[in-house]
């Protein structure tokens, strides 16, 4: 089989995988935390206090009708004068929530609350309001609102981030032709100006760097293998491909691991970094 004239390593599918679910998985932890920062923990020590005021009236409830006296009468004029107590920081609840808050009408039923089973008047409650039934077992404060905010803006700018590099990185190849390679930032070297060629990483890491100093300036090019072609032998192994025509016609020095015989008496395990 001839080799072709020119060969194109484009970004390829473990990167796009690997780099779309780190998008995903930070912009959800973003989204939760940004819910959480903007009304999810505020909404949690809603029903924090609300649910202490349930266990309250019906504590109060059951030590004024020790005697069995207390009237309908009675009871509806001190659940009226009640308030469910609520922090004084108002910044750590819903901006709806207004304080004094009254205790909930359901709490003022004489007749519901007589069985003292305040519990299953808070799940009727919180089913009516639209709220969540389990209640924290400590409320929130300022201090741990603002962390969710600053998780927030960590995961949103690393989904950035990412996404950035994804997207650049699909528009990017690494090209070789007869004369030259392209590198994925769109640096054109001849492969008479390449100097120095280091495959050491190559077999582990896919990773190889090539010193140039020519006509086309001077530096290093990275040319990472598994980003870029890969190594797969059903898609002809491009990475392979890249790399065979690099060294069938660059003249300069290499660098890479090989094994070296031992010598008579030496350690199986001897070897070493080679250059050719």
């Amino acid at each position: 089989m001839t080799e072709p004239d020119t060969i194109v390593c484009k970004p390829t599918r473990w990167f796009l995988f690997r780099a779309g679910v780190m998008v995903l998985m930070f912009g959800v932890f973003a989204v939760l935390f940004y819910m959480d920062g903007a009304s999810g923990y505020r909404s949690k020590n809603e029903v924090f206090y609300l649910h202490r005021a349930f266990q309250k009236a019906n504590d109060e409830f059951s030590k004024m009708n020790q005697a069995g006296t207390l009237t309908p009468e009675t009871w509806k004029k001190f659940a009226a004068a009640q308030f469910v107590d609520l922090p004084p920081d108002s910044s750590v609840l819903p901006a709806s929530l207004r304080a004094p808050l009254p205790w909930p009408e359901i709490l003022h039923d004489y007749e519901r609350m007589r069985p003292l089973q305040w519990n299953l008047l808070w799940r009727e409650y919180t089913k009516l309001r639209g709220l969540n039934e389990a209640s924290p077992e400590e409320p929130y404060d300022a201090r741990k609102i603002k962390e969710q905010w600053v998780v927030f803006w960590v995961c949103a700018a690393l989904t950035l981030i990412i996404a950035f590099f994804l997207v650049r990185t699909l528009r990017r190849t690494i090209t070789a032709t007869a004369d030259a390679v392209t590198d994925q930032r769109g640096r054109r070297v001849p492969y008479a100006d390449m100097r120095f060629l280091d495959l050491r990483k190559w077999d582990t890491k896919g990773l190889a760097f090539v010193e140039f100093d020519g006509t086309s300036g001077s530096g290093r090019l990275r040319i990472d293998g598994l980003t870029y072609g890969g190594f797969k032998k059903e898609d002809g192994e491009p990475a392979e491909q890249l790399m065979r025509m690099i060294r069938s016609r660059f003249s300069g020095e290499v660098m890479e691991y090989a094994m070296v015989a031992p010598a008579p008496g030496a350690s199986d395990t001897d070897s070493g970094p080679q250059t050719g």
